[in-house]
């Protein structure tokens, strides 16, 4: 009796826990034979097949097949959840205000802004002449555009000087690949002009009769060439006005505030230059400001009498700020404003006519640092909480005295203030509304700090809701990416209402590879450090658990791109650590991708991962390649998502991981894959349908809880 008893304990949670969870046949992916050999080292690759999609050969039809298969098992697997899915859906649009309407910005004699409309999911885009009780200009009716049409992303709104003409970017497929649409103000009449395969970044000159833009390599997506754009003539007469040579670099084109420069910016992990050009004369050829120099980043802030600089050079890790004259812009005449420091890093720069605003970061936490131009006096902005996030918002006005600024945090919803430089008095604008009654003070955040193996003390910011005890029986998601000097600073989700508010804990740790604490967070997370990345992320979870936050059987990850390849070799090295992860868009096979130069973004990330055929490099990327680690052992339930038209992580890489896990782990736990046919990296573009993605991760991590409602 005690042993049926014991029997009947320990597996009545196990069939709770599954309930929802339906019984279906997984997919098994096909395998053929292909090697890869470098480095006089020899690796099968059975799913490297999957490739063929847009390659559009003889197996073309097959990955799809697949990919749709695996649609249909997870839609079997989760068809328990079909309604709770549904219900999650209209409780977090519920929480969306339809109606609404942004802060308005103010240039150049117009207030700009954009408004939503109920039951609409997409927006307008208007302005307003001179004063907000003018009557009211549709610039763009971008729920009218979109109608028909799966996905459809616009951007890179830019109106000329002379306010008549309004250029912008439209994406139809979710690759990131813009057309360049040119509109009449004044006459509504779209233009012939089109400019296709673009990033979508038009820059005006001041004739407003030009434009430069960013052009793509149409087979690889890398921004390669900067051209120059008469309103009138056919694109391709376009004049080239620049072109990389270094496929490491990202290019683009930009406008200074000030209007007085265009400037063409090549930027690399570790180098940059800029060229620029006076923006009246869009037919002078542009001059290199400072050449490049090896591990030296620079970028350019034009004021009215001088340049500043921001720049790392003289091995300024932190960054410092340096200044220089017009006409003498090369790095011997630069003069130091502001030096370095070891526990201060200098994000950015927002230039005014009397003013400029620094963007600090120290202890993790941003600060603004707000500088008089007549006097060099100085102050900062408070915020007072302890985690949180605040950066510059639209302040496109030269001569304004004040300063736009977003904040948010955990507990607060995003919100837009006016901080008057001269008075020092700050203006909410406008805070974010959450419908349905959410109070911030029936919620609590909390910034911990978890010892990493090596010592270092990584940050986690979390948040609960109060009641929660710590006993460590309570669920906790914890999020991560650390990559590419990102920072994944602490901000307020209304979708994340709905796990607070069944019991979750939600937690972000701050780990190595972004760049929260420092440069030197950063550099210590990439290359041939990017262990400490995962590393990092498993021992904030073990803190979490010995912290009694969560426990062994409710911890959950979650993260997306290089997040998801975080997600992937943290499934690799501590797999029994975590009840079920999510795993979105994942950058999961690393030295197959790092190899392939024709991908979307290959090259320029080399700084980033390294170039496998250095061999090095190679062995120390597969040593932790979530593809290439997959063994027979037991995983974690797992949910995985791609899109078929993602640019930056293509379909293949989760594809793949998925088949291998499937045919190597040896647990019953879950192993799902979603693929969206029709979006992708960033996923749906309407400002609703992105919550049915997030109601089936929910609906997962809900059912792994033995949450029903």
């Amino acid at each position: 009796m005690k042993i049926i008893s014991l029997f009947l304990i320990l597996i009545f949670p196990f069939m709770s826990l599954k309930a929802q969870f339906q019984k279906a046949t997984a997919p098994v992916a096909d395998k053929k034979e292909h090697w890869r050999t470098l480095h006089d080292d020899k690796v099968l690759d059975e799913y490297y097949w999957m490739y063929d999609y847009f390659g559009k050969g003889p197996d073309s039809t097959k990955v799809v097949n697949y990919l749709k298969a695996e649609n249909s098992y997870l839609d079997k697997v989760m068809a328990g959840t079909k309604q709770f899915q549904a219900d999650l859906f209209t409780e977090m649009k519920a929480r969306i205000k339809e109606k609404d309407e942004s802060v308005p910005v103010y240039r150049n004699g117009y207030f700009y802004y954009n408004r939503t409309e109920e039951g609409k999911q997409y927006y307008k885009y208007c302005r307003k002449k001179g004063t907000l009780d003018a009557k009211e200009e549709v610039l763009l009716d971008v729920d009218q555009m979109a109608d028909g049409h799966p996905y459809y992303a616009a951007t890179g709104f830019e109106i000329s000087e002379d306010n008549k003409l309004m250029a912008f970017g439209v994406d139809l497929v979710s690759r990131r690949q813009y057309t360049i649409h040119i509109k009449n103000l004044e006459t509504g009449e779209i233009l012939k002009d089109e400019i296709q395969n673009s990033e979508g970044d038009p820059c005006w000159a001041n004739d407003n009769q030009t434009i430069f833009y960013t052009a793509k390599n149409p087979v690889t997506l890398l921004s390669e060439k900067i051209q120059r754009h008469k309103l009138g003539t056919s694109a391709a007469k376009d004049v080239l006005v620049y072109e990389e040579k270094d496929k490491s670099n990202y290019i683009g084109v930009e406008k200074s505030k000030n209007n007085r420069c265009i400037f063409i910016v090549s930027s690399a992990t570790m180098s940059s230059e800029w060229r620029m050009i006076d923006a009246g004369k869009p037919n002078d050829p542009f001059k290199v400001f400072q050449p490049r120099m090896k591990d030296v980043l620079y970028s350019v802030v034009p004021l009215n009498d001088k340049f500043l600089i921001l720049t790392n050079k003289d091995k300024a890790k932190n960054f410092k700020l340096m200044e220089c004259p017009f006409g003498k812009t090369e790095a011997t005449g630069w003069k130091e404003v502001i030096p370095t420091r070891n526990d201060v890093l200098l994000q950015g720069i927002e230039e005014f006519n009397d003013f400029i605003v620094i963007n600090e970061r120290k202890d993790g936490l941003v600060k603004l640092r707000i500088r008089s131009l007549k006097d060099n006096s100085e102050h900062y902005l408070d915020f007072g909480e302890p985690t949180y996030a605040a950066n510059f918002g639209a302040n496109p006005e030269y001569k304004s005295k004040v300063l736009r600024y977003g904040y948010t945090s955990l507990t607060t919803p995003s919100s837009t203030y006016d901080y008057d430089m001269v008075s020092k008095v700050k203006t909410l604008k406008k805070q974010m509304e959450v419908l349905g009654g959410y109070n911030p003070t029936d919620y609590t955040s909390e910034r911990l700090y978890a010892t990493a193996t090596d010592g270092t003390k990584v940050p986690i910011s979390l948040v609960y809701k109060k009641g929660f005890r710590k006993d460590g029986k309570s669920p906790l998601l914890l999020y991560g990416y650390g990559s590419y000097g990102a920072n994944m600073d602490a901000s307020f989700s209304s979708t994340r209402l709905s796990l607070l508010n069944r019991g979750f804990v939600f937690a972000i740790a701050h780990i190595r590879g972004g760049q929260e604490m420092g440069r030197q967070w950063y550099e210590d997370g990439k290359l041939m450090k990017k262990k400490n990345t995962f590393t990092d992320f498993i021992d904030c979870g073990k803190y979490l658990i010995a912290e009694k936050y969560t426990g062994k059987g409710h911890l959950y990850a979650h993260g997306g791109s290089a997040g998801g390849l975080l997600m992937g070799a943290v499934a690799n090295m501590a797999p029994d650590l975590w009840h079920g992860m999510i795993a979105q868009v994942p950058f999961v096979d690393v030295v197959n991708t790092m190899l392939d130069e024709s991908i979307p973004l290959t090259t320029n990330e080399f700084d980033e991962w390294g170039n496998p055929k250095e061999k090095d490099a190679y062995f120390y990327m597969k040593s932790y390649s979530p593809y290439e680690n997959v063994e027979k052992k037991n995983y974690p339930n797992i949910l995985v998502t791609t899109g078929l038209h993602d640019s930056q992580v293509q379909y293949f890489e989760p594809a793949k991981w998925v088949a291998r896990l499937r045919a190597l782990k040896t647990d019953q736990n879950v192993l799902l894959l979603h693929t969206n046919m029709d979006f992708g990296h960033g996923g749906a573009s309407g400002r609703f349908d992105y919550l049915k993605d997030i109601a089936l991760n929910f609906a997962f991590l809900f059912t792994l809880e033995g949450i029903t409602k």
